[in-house]
């Protein structure tokens, strides 16, 4: 009794409180970086020239007078991206069951208790832990090719680079393990919570799954794009998206535009005569 005593009395250590803070912050960051970058990647939908811009904006081609831009700021946002996947994957760990038998046994009370949001907890746990093995590979290969950003290039790394199967899976976990943890974040912290607490979960729920599912449609016709290009670019691979590619492609765009034009002008008399 006296040594309950004794140990209740001691001062209680804040640092698991601000581990779990820095977890929070950091999970946050990268949550609403995904966000940002899927629709950075989903404008390669829109055409090559577009995704074209967009690449050579992040790399401040702006601030460049030859228009090349600069890859290492590039490098220097890839650094700090995986920095904070590294440290938020690092804090993470510390609540993941650490042999099989814990994994056993959480899984056990995970589905006895079937609870929705520890399914969804549960979910994080492996889709983390796919991602830290996974992200870290794509984070690497940016880190050492920051120039390598492009319709082709990025195309080329996916379908002759053999990338694809890993960026699928980079894609659904990434997706899921975000859109669960700004979900859950809100939850913890009591962010837009209002006066019913369980309305405001289930309407969060809602937006989750409808929020979810939009980035993973943006980011699965993205993938597909870029294979269509990949494979379109095999006899070229390594070759650059140039100034010459984007007049080419404008060029074909106002053939097809004229011949639409052309063959309208061609049936409107045809109708007339008929009426």
């Amino acid at each position: 009794m006296d040594s309950y005593i004794i140990e209740s009395n001691k001062k209680k250590s804040r640092i698991p409180a601000r581990l779990d803070f820095a977890q929070s912050g950091t999970g946050l960051i990268l949550g609403l970086f995904m966000w940002a970058h899927m629709f950075l990647v989903g404008s390669i939908i829109f055409g090559k020239g577009v995704f074209e811009f967009v690449a050579k904006f992040m790399e401040l081609a702006f601030l460049s007078d030859t228009g090349h831009g600069f890859p290492i700021a590039v490098f220097f946002a890839v650094l700090i991206i995986f920095t904070l996947f590294i440290t938020h994957a690092l804090l993470g760990v510390r609540k993941f069951p650490i042999s099989w038998k814990q994994h056993r046994i959480l899984r056990d009370q995970v589905q006895m208790m079937n609870h929705s949001d520890t399914n969804l907890w549960y979910v994080q746990v492996i889709t983390g832990f796919i991602m830290f093995f996974a992200g870290s590979v794509h984070l690497y290969i940016m880190l050492t090719n920051p120039g390598s950003i492009g319709p082709y290039m990025s195309a080329d790394r996916i379908v002759s680079g053999n990338m694809w199967p890993l960026y699928l899976i980079l894609l659904i976990c990434v997706e899921l393990h975000g859109t669960i943890g700004l979900y859950r974040l809100c939850m913890k912290w009591g962010w837009f919570s209002g006066k019913d607490a369980k309305k405001s979960r289930k309407n969060l729920k809602k937006l989750k799954n409808r929020v979810t599912i939009f980035f993973m449609t943006i980011g699965i016709l993205a993938l597909l794009v870029f294979v269509v290009i990949g494979i379109n670019h095999r006899d070229r691979v390594g070759e650059k998206y140039s100034n010459h590619d984007a007049a080419i492609e404008q060029i074909q765009t106002d053939k097809k535009t004229q011949a639409k034009v052309m063959k309208l002008t061609k049936d409107q008399p045809a109708q007339v005569k008929q009426q």
